[in-house]
């Protein structure tokens, strides 16, 4: 089934408590910036043929699918790397791609982009202060549930949703009140990856976030990194990893998500390949456990485990539970 191609971008990839070392980004990943080639010499234009061997298997790598307007995008994302690879024909390329696992997954991140902001779509942030955390606060009251929240940021880019679900959640329920936050942040680009990890941010970028979680949650730069902002100790607790959301099957140790934000994700995809997609997180979400996506996103009747409880925001439905009583949905 095909991705939408409206634009590529880099489908979510998970991992939890225990990741297991080979799903962390390595350190190869960290500095997987392409860099100009020692070739000056442009690679030969790419032939229909070509491009359609690219179209296939970038699509049964990652489900993003190109469709014939975007051979200019890709052989302009592609060409850097034939430059440094000093490879003058796509077809090269193709057979580098296919046998060497290493350069498969540079190409894949040269070819997704990875937009995210800060406190992005305010609304689903209203939402959890006004209606999910007083229902948590007051279940726990009750002993209706323990003091452990996890959180997946699916897709989570280059990390600025995950960190941002890291402050508010942080700020509503701190360390010293003996709560356990655990956030998972997955993504499909290796880079994007890289780039969360870092946690360092422009100011402009940083203007984003809420002044009080801003003086709070993350130092500010000085001499040689002035104009950087950076992510402080305290909302590190957010673990990166690779997944793939079109992977067949999710690792069995991710376990069970209170909330699972997946936002501007299933978009990309065809209805049949978004539901599979749902079908795989919605086995991941706790009972009364929250999805949240884009604003462009509807998932009517595509789940009937996911009920509505305001636009872009999907409770997952168990009949006659109390929390659902609780923030009355």
């Amino acid at each position: 089934m095909k991705v939408r191609d409206a634009e590529i971008r880099g489908t979510g990839r998970s991992a939890a408590t225990s990741i297991p070392e080979s799903q962390r980004p390595s350190g190869h990943a960290r500095s997987v910036e392409m860099q100009t080639s020692a070739i000056d010499v442009a690679p030969r234009a790419i032939s229909a043929k070509e491009f359609l061997l690219f179209q296939a298997l970038i699509y049964r790598e990652s489900g993003i699918w190109l469709s014939d307007v975007k051979i200019g995008l890709l052989t302009a994302r592609l060409s850097k790397r034939l430059r440094m690879l000093q490879l003058k024909r796509f077809s090269e390329y193709y057979e580098r791609v296919t046998l060497d696992l290493e350069e498969r997954l540079t190409m894949l991140d040269v070819i997704t982009t990875n937009e995210t902001h800060f406190f992005r779509e305010p609304i689903h942030f209203q939402f959890l202060e006004e209606r999910v955390f007083t229902a948590w606060q007051a279940a726990v009251n009750a002993r209706q549930r323990d003091r452990v929240l996890r959180v997946w940021s699916a897709g989570c880019s280059t990390g600025q949703e995950a960190y941002s679900l890291a402050m508010i959640l942080l700020d509503h329920f701190p360390h010293h009140n003996k709560w356990s936050i655990e956030i998972l942040a997955t993504d499909l680009s290796r880079r994007a990856l890289a780039t969360a990890e870092q946690g360092v941010w422009s100011a402009d970028k940083a203007r984003e976030i809420p002044r009080h979680y801003l003086r709070k949650y993350t130092l500010k730069g000085v001499g040689e990194f002035q104009g950087q902002v950076k992510a402080a100790p305290s909302i590190r607790i957010v673990r990166f990893a690779r997944l793939n959301l079109n992977d067949e099957n999710y690792p069995a140790w991710l376990g069970k998500f209170d909330l699972i934000f997946c936002r501007n994700v299933l978009i990309y995809f065809d209805i049949e390949s978004r539901n599979r997609v749902l079908g795989r997180l919605v086995k991941h979400l706790a009972p009364d456990g929250f999805l949240f996506v884009g604003h462009a996103e509807t998932l009517t009747s595509a789940c009937p485990s996911l009920r509505c409880v305001i636009p872009t925001v999907y409770v997952y439905n168990r009949t006659g539970s109390s929390e659902r009583h609780a923030i009355g949905t």
